[in-house]
């Protein structure tokens, strides 16, 4: 038997939050010109977002606007509650700074022939098991499960607010088959309202979550640092790429070294990866494999 920890972390987390934001930017400048080169890096922390990166693109994007749509959308600015995100919840108390230059012009030698070659070297996984119809471990269906839960419970539910994570500890069989889950740890931003009633909305879904897979959860630890009131920038500094780990396979395979968000297709680290997952599933398939990396 063995013991593996897995976690994902809601929108409303601050890395993520960047992460978001990088990408919005990338497609904005890709809708507008599908040749764009973009490496495009956010960092967020007490009201202020500093953006940085090189694009290189024929189409203008109003980067203030696209910054602000995520934030809405995330629930960064969100009505009565978004003096626990913000400093008061108005536009106007997040400084942005727009720091984006030109690609170097060394790098666009490799990518701007007729080939059109890769921007850069790097180290990329690519894996698949055959646990679900997905093509990925258990635990990580179920941590993707409750996390786009929880995105839509808290845009219905003023009690729930915009950032978090969620982690488990499952035992494991010796072929990495997930067999009961251990410990299940929910850090949730919240009013402070009704604690035990939306402690208990959390657990009884996570419960049907890990029952749709056959799986027993033994216990839950929610929020146990007491309380977690003050989130989003205001609690913590975001910066992208931070959370490679939990947006590729998590503890279960190797994970590249680069990030993925703000990356347009010339970027190995993104599309490569990408290609690899999709090689593993593809042999997977062809061979009745249980896992290949």
């Amino acid at each position: 038997m063995k013991l593996y920890s897995n976690e994902i972390v809601f929108r409303g987390h601050p890395d993520k939050v960047c992460d978001q934001i990088s990408d919005a930017l990338l497609d904005a400048f890709l809708s507008g010109d599908s040749s764009s080169r973009c490496g495009i890096e956010v960092m967020g922390g007490k009201g202020r977002i500093f953006i940085t990166g090189e694009v290189t693109s024929a189409t203008k994007v109003d980067v203030e606007s696209v910054v602000m749509r995520v934030l809405k959308e995330v629930g960064y600015i969100n009505g009565d509650n978004a003096e626990n995100l913000t400093p008061s919840g108005t536009l106007a108390d997040f400084e942005i700074v727009n720091n984006l230059g030109v690609q170097s012009q060394d790098i666009a030698l490799g990518t701007n022939d007729e080939v059109g070659g890769a921007g850069d070297q790097g180290m990329m996984f690519g894996f698949a098991c055959d646990d679900n119809t997905e093509y990925k471990p258990t635990a990580m269906v179920i941590m993707q499960e409750f996390s786009k839960f929880y995105d839509e419970l808290r845009q219905k539910d003023s009690r729930f607010l915009a950032d978090g994570k969620t982690q488990l500890t499952g035992e494991y069989d010796d072929d990495m088959r997930l067999i009961k889950i251990k410990d299940w740890t929910i850090s949730y931003q919240n009013t402070e309202t009704d604690r035990a009633e939306t402690d208990q909305i959390l657990i009884d879904k996570a419960r049907e979550i890990a029952g749709k897979y056959g799986v027993e959860v033994e216990k839950f630890l929610v929020n146990p640092t007491g309380k977690f009131l003050i989130g989003g920038f205001m609690g913590d500094a975001g910066l992208t790429g931070r959370k490679i780990v939990v947006d590729s396979y998590q503890s279960f395979a190797p994970v590249g070294g680069g990030a993925f968000s703000g990356k347009d297709p010339s970027k190995v680290d993104r599309s490569a990866a990408y290609k690899a997952r999709e090689i593993a599933v593809d042999y997977l398939k062809r061979y009745n494999l249980h896992s290949c990396e």
